[in-house]
């Protein structure tokens, strides 16, 4: 049964929101938390606070007693300068840098954070949240640039702008909350979730050319380095490459043994289109598994062979947004 009072909550927020989007636009990095968007509200301890504060006075009052108001001033004190020290964590901290990394749908992907503190003071420990998603809460160190990370889970496949990113923290006393949104253009790539059975297909022409160039060279051919995996076998290792200072890499090569395959769209009959996208994603997870080539063709797209990293990202981007409208 839906509860009325949740219900006016979120469209209260949401109101909020629209209001402070209207009234600081869209962010472009780098840019500087100014005092006019930095928001700050009593927490449930706080509330409780004001409200023990509110009784010693009504007490001190009433029965004349100098040191209850005394007390109750000293208290006063403390949650005004509360409040400034609260606001201070977030005011004038510079955020730096942020980004998504691609993901797959329903599984979750992770969003990069870089802030600034400018100040000779630390500030935080800081939280940053997207949704119901929130990074761990962090502290800044003086003059320091620190990275946060929240984890994000769409859906959908395609390209989603994420919503805007909630800075808060309650330092230093647990009794104000203070925060500001980020409104920043950052987009998401979901890629399709990689699903299906269907046995991998090969391009018979191409392996029939790669037999024959084989058999007239007599041996394997070389086609590329890529980065080392877990499995590889060390004879296959650049080893002279890592020795001047380049990462592990292993040579490719593609020859008679060499497997090749045509993902093509079109063979999947009997499927609906997410079917189809789900099969071929899971049909390029499998050829970058086993290090084979691979070329993908869709409707109005098509990728040449090939392999590695790189490959796989186009690949799996072309999936993501096909039929989207956006590239």
């Amino acid at each position: 049964m839906p509860n009325p009072l949740a219900n006016l909550r979120a469209r209260f927020q949401q109101r909020v929101a629209r209001w402070a989007h209207q009234r600081q636009g869209d962010d472009a990095l780098p840019v500087t938390l100014q005092a006019r968007r930095v928001y700050i509200l009593p927490t449930r301890t706080g509330l409780g606070f004001g409200v023990l504060i509110a009784a010693m006075l009504i007490a001190g009052l009433n029965y004349g007693n100098s040191m209850a108001l005394l007390l109750t001033f000293l208290l006063v004190g403390y949650a005004v300068l509360g409040i400034h020290e609260t606001q201070r964590h977030l005011k004038g901290l510079r955020a730096v840098y942020a980004s998504a990394e691609d993901s797959f749908a329903g599984s979750p992907g992770r969003i990069e954070l870089r802030f600034e503190n400018t100040l000779h003071a630390p500030r935080g420990p800081l939280v940053a949240r997207l949704d119901a998603a929130t990074s761990n809460a962090t502290l800044l160190p003086p003059r320091s640039v620190v990275t946060q990370h929240i984890d994000y889970q769409l859906p959908r496949r395609g390209r989603h702008r994420l919503g805007r990113i909630e800075l808060y923290t309650t330092a230093p006393l647990g009794l104000f909350r203070c925060w500001c949104w980020l409104y920043l253009p950052l987009d998401a790539i979901v890629y399709p979730a990689a699903q299906g059975a269907r046995p991998l297909p090969s391009d018979a022409a191409a392996r029939r050319r790669e037999g024959v160039r084989a058999q007239a060279a007599g041996a394997e051919e070389w086609a590329a380095l890529r980065p080392f995996v877990a499995g590889d076998s060390p004879r296959a290792v650049a080893w002279k490459l890592y020795a001047r200072g380049a990462p592990l890499l292993v040579s490719q090569y593609a020859g008679a043994s060499g497997a090749e395959h045509a993902l093509d769209f079109d063979v999947l009959l009997g499927l609906g289109t997410e079917a189809r996208l789900a099969q071929l994603c899971e049909w390029v997870l499998r050829c970058e598994a086993a290090g084979e080539a691979y070329s993908l063709k869709l409707p109005g797209t098509s990728l040449p062979r090939g392999s590695g990293a790189a490959h796989r990202q186009r690949a799996l981007r072309a999936l993501a947004l096909f039929g989207t409208g956006t590239a």
